[in-house]
This record gives structure tokens, C-alpha cells and sequence, in this order.
């Protein structure tokens, strides 16, 4: 099994120094490799691959104007290629944007595919051009053997390192789906998460707790003076804030994914596939939605459910979860607003959560209740946001 352990280093000034060069040169071979690609492909329609850019790498370097590329591990800034050419293949398969260039003002980050050693009497981590090694918070021990290692910097400056390591151990075998071992989730903004057993989990909305001073810090922000001290003072302090919310963002989504996935009563969960992409262009909710993060809480659950044997179940994300009745009815006259909604089939009278999350789960189990009655057509379809009130 494999699996990541993040830490927090503790450099010192030579090597804060020496860290900031190897993200400087992985961002300038990033965006040097992004604008070649560009070029060749406008000039004749070339595709440069990333071992066309490679072969150039060591001529490049040979030249003064780029010697200093050599101040820092070749392997760092060659991976820097092989991240580009993966970006080029998920916007091709329509899974992500194009490529954009770097900027300083981001995170920073540079990947090491080999040679990470950890010191745990000394607790200190080596790789390639740091052999006297990095103090780091060593907060909890690892066994297995290290493979590669991502080092990052967060606009806050604090630097981290995380490390890939394969334990030896085999992923637990998962248990036969059964219907009474099944729940259903239903994420929304109301509630975070409802449970086809009833049980809602409220929101904690951390972004609005902090909303109104992140607000005066951003005006602030714009007051100062471009490239100043105080500016990039005032840049920090807005940093941490948003940094703040994230943690605690990501603080309640693994404990709740940890608390669902160690649910003895729990073999499989079963979610629907969100088009958040899409529900983002909602202005009036596209706030409240990133708040929430479900494609994060959705990534935790996945990988819990790996690590302790659980059958997680997406379903398809036109699926009218909310919309279909137990009786088999479809009711495509129902808005955002509807929060309950009665049946003018059967006369049911229904919590659109709850009835989500019972839906999501016959769906995933592939026995629904009853047959829809009505099917929707393209532009009546669930869409996403209609969970999101």
C-alpha cells in the first residue's frame, strides 16, 4: 500500500535560500517548456514532447545566460516536464483547463523522484543537494521504504514536504454489498452531507465565519503600495486567514469521512457524481459551493474507503435524485426553494435531502424503489445546484 506523509520543515537560512532556487528553476523550466510547446505548435502544428525539451536541458545549461540552472537537482526541474506533459493530457481528455504559466506570487512546489532518506534520530530529511538533511517536525513515524518526495512553499512561507512511501501491506479485501449495510450521502449547503439513514450533518460554513475580515484585509491589501514591505506584509497576513479557513476546512472533512468509513453498521457508501464545474457558474451560490468543498470530501472519502476495506459507489450525475418519488414519479416542476415537496401522484409528502440520499442509494445498488414514470428531458435535467440551498 502507498501512501503520503506531509511535514512541516524547518530550514535554515542557507537552505530557505537554496529551496527558493529549485522552486524558482522549476517554475522558469515549467513556463520556459509551456511557451516552447506554444511556439512550435503555432509555427507548424509541432507537438513537442517532453523529451524533445529534456534533450535541450543540458545545452541550455551549458550556456552562461542559464548556468545557474545548475545550482540546483536536474531531476527536480526534469519532472517539472513530465507534471507539463500530464497537464497537456488532462486538458486533452477534457478533464482539466490548459496549461497556464506560473507565478511566484502561488504556491511553489518541485518534485524529487529519487533518493529521500529520513533521519529519524535527528529528524532530519535528506534529498539530492541538501545531504546535511532538513529539520523537520517528525510528529509521527513512519516504516516502509520512501519513494519520491514533493516539497512546497504556501503563500504564508511555510515550507513542507511530502513524502511517498509503500508500507509493504496489502489493501484489506472489501465485504459483499449488502442493502442493509448501504448508506446514501447527499451533499448540500444547508446541510453539508445527509444520510439516507436520516442523520444530517450540519455545515459548518468556515469561509463565512471569516468572510467579513478577510473582506477589510483584502481592502487593505489594495491600499499598499504594488511591491513594498508593508504590501507584502499585508499579502501574508491575508494569506493566513485563508489558510486558516482551509485548514479547518480540511480538519472536519477527515474526521467526518474517517467517522463514516469506521461505521461498523457501514459496508458501502454510495454518492452521486456533482458537476461542480458547472454549479460554480450559479453567482449566487458559487460562494457557498466552494465553501463546502465536496470534490475534496469526496477525494478523502475514496481513499478511506480504500485504506480500511469499504465499497464506495458513484452514481451518474443526471440521475433526479431529488426529484424521483417512491412511487416512480418524476417531479420536474420542483425548484431551489423546494425544501419539502408533496407528491401529485401518490400524495407523499417529502424532505428533498432525505429523499436524495435514499434515491442515491437504491440508484447505486441498482434497485430502485419503483420505475420513473416520466423520464427528463435534456433541459429539464437534475441539475446539481438544485441540492445547494
Amino acid at each position: 500500500m502507498i501512501k503520503a506523509f506531509k511535514y512541516q520543515l524547518q530550514p535554515t537560512k542557507e537552505q530557505e535560500v537554496l529551496l527558493n532556487n529549485h522552486f524558482g528553476c522549476s517554475r522558469f523550466v515549467w513556463n520556459w517548456a509551456l511557451s516552447e510547446k506554444m511556439k512550435a505548435y503555432q509555427l507548424d502544428k509541432t507537438n513537442l514532447s517532453r523529451y524533445d525539451l529534456q534533450a535541450r536541458l543540458p545545452i541550455m545549461k551549458k550556456q552562461e545566460e542559464y548556468s545557474w540552472l545548475k545550482e540546483v537537482n536536474s531531476l527536480a526541474i526534469q519532472s517539472k516536464l513530465e507534471d507539463l506533459d500530464k497537464a497537456y493530457t488532462a486538458f486533452y481528455k477534457k478533464k482539466s483547463d490548459y496549461p497556464k504559466f506560473k507565478s511566484k506570487k502561488n504556491k511553489q512546489s518541485f518534485r524529487v523522484p529519487q533518493n529521500t532518506k529520513v533521519d529519524w534520530d535527528n529528524k532530519r530529511v535528506v534529498i539530492p543537494k541538501f545531504l546535511e538533511g532538513i529539520k523537520f517536525d517528525a510528529h509521527r513515524k513512519f516504516e516502509g521504504k520512501t519513494s519520491s518526495s514533493f516539497v512546497s512553499k504556501t503563500p504564508t512561507g511555510k515550507y513542507f514536504i511530502s513524502i511517498l512511501v509503500e508500507d509493504g501491506k496489502e489493501l484489506p479485501s472489501k465485504p459483499k454489498i449488502e442493502e442493509t449495510k448501504t448508506i446514501g450521502i447527499d451533499l448540500g449547503i444547508s446541510y453539508f452531507a445527509t444520510i439516507s439513514n436520516g442523520k444530517k450533518i450540519d455545515n459548518p460554513r468556515l469561509l463565512k465565519i471569516k468572510l467579513d475580515r478577510i473582506r477589510r484585509e483584502s481592502k487593505r491589501l489594495t491600499r499598499k503600495q504594488k511591491e513594498s514591505n508593508n504590501r507584502n506584509k499585508q499579502r501574508i497576513k491575508l494569506a493566513k486567514l485563508h489558510e486558516q479557513v482551509a485548514n479547518s476546512r480540511k480538519d472536519f472533512q477527515h474526521k467526518l469521512s474517517y467517522k463514516l468509513t469506521h461505521d461498523n453498521q457501514v459496508d458501502t457508501i454510495v454518492m452521486e457524481t456533482l458537476s461542480i464545474k458547472n454549479m460554480m457558474k450559479n453567482k449566487k451560490l458559487s460562494r457557498h459551493i466552494s465553501d463546502c468543498s465536496w470534490y475534496q470530501f469526496q477525494t478523502f472519502l475514496k481513499y478511506k474507503c480504500e485504506w480500511y476495506g469499504k465499497n464506495f459507489i458513484q452514481i451518474g450525475k443526471f440521475e433526479p435524485s431529488s426529484k424521483l418519488c417512491s412511487c416512480g414519479k418524476i417531479n420536474n416542476e420542483l425548484t431551489l426553494k423546494d425544501r419539502v415537496w408533496t407528491c401529485k401522484n401518490c400524495g407523499k409528502t417529502h424532505d428533498r435531502d432525505i429523499l436524495a440520499s435514499n434515491n442515491i442509494k437504491q440508484i447505486g445498488l441498482g434497485q430502485p424503489k419503483s420505475k420513473p414514470v416520466e423520464i427528463s428531458n435534456s433541459k429539464s435535467m437534475k441539475q446539481e445546484t438544485s441540492k445547494s440551498l
